[in-house]
């Protein structure tokens, strides 16, 4: 008989914070493809794979936000200094999840191609990783991309140092724990930084990306 695929345990943390200047003051995490939000498409996607639990950092945006992801099996915390940066809303992120996973998953709310395939794969090359090896992230092309799936001794050593430390920085000190995956999805690469990279993402793939009608630009 064959032995079940074995399951991992894994917390997710969806960083959702930022204030998006550079798309125009905009949520990002609330642009839709095929209608629905990314942010809540991430979020599903993670439900879909079964990650024990998935914790939503908010911050710029935090009550659109939260309504988007109405009914959705997450739990949102709130970065009280989200102009501070990613590594603090990283950080907020990595206090709320679980001590008992064995693992937890970062991911950016404004890549608008990862859904369940793409975390099945990066979860399955994490349970096939070399000896050692305590973080996955995907390479594409020669470039990294994300999400970013490690383990919770490196969520506890990141947390147990300063404020300015997070995965990258990790990562640049622990080279010999890291492994950069190589795959030719290139949806790992793929985010939404500016309008430019909106309007390219529609064009070159041929993605339904569009503005919800109630969001607005803020000055």
């Amino acid at each position: 008989m064959t032995a079940p695929p074995r399951l991992l345990r894994v917390s997710a943390v969806l960083l959702a914070a930022g204030a998006a200047s550079r798309m125009g003051h905009r949520p990002k995490p609330l642009i839709e493809v095929d209608g629905v939000a990314l942010v809540r498409r991430l979020a599903d996607a993670l439900m879909q794979v079964g990650v024990c639990e998935t914790v939503v950092v908010l911050g710029h945006y935090a009550q659109a936000v939260e309504s988007a992801l109405a009914g959705a099996s997450v739990r949102c915390v709130l970065n009280p200094r989200p102009d501070e940066g990613q590594i603090s809303s990283l950080r907020v992120g990595l206090q709320s999840v679980s001590d008992q996973s064995e693992a937890v998953m970062v991911l950016l709310s404004d890549q608008p191609l990862i859904g369940a395939p793409q975390l099945r794969q990066l979860i399955d090359a994490y349970l096939a990783r070399p000896p050692g090896v305590e973080v996955l992230q995907p390479q594409v092309e020669g470039l990294p991309g994300n999400p970013v799936l490690f383990s919770q001794r490196v969520r506890q050593e990141i947390l147990a140092q300063g404020p300015e430390v997070g995965c990258r920085q990790w990562q640049a000190a622990h080279p010999d724990r890291v492994q950069s995956w190589a795959s030719t999805d290139r949806s790992y690469r793929i985010d939404l930084d500016t309008a430019e990279d909106l309007a390219a993402v529609q064009h070159e793939l041929g993605a339904s990306l569009a503005w919800p009608t109630s969001s607005r630009p803020q000055p």
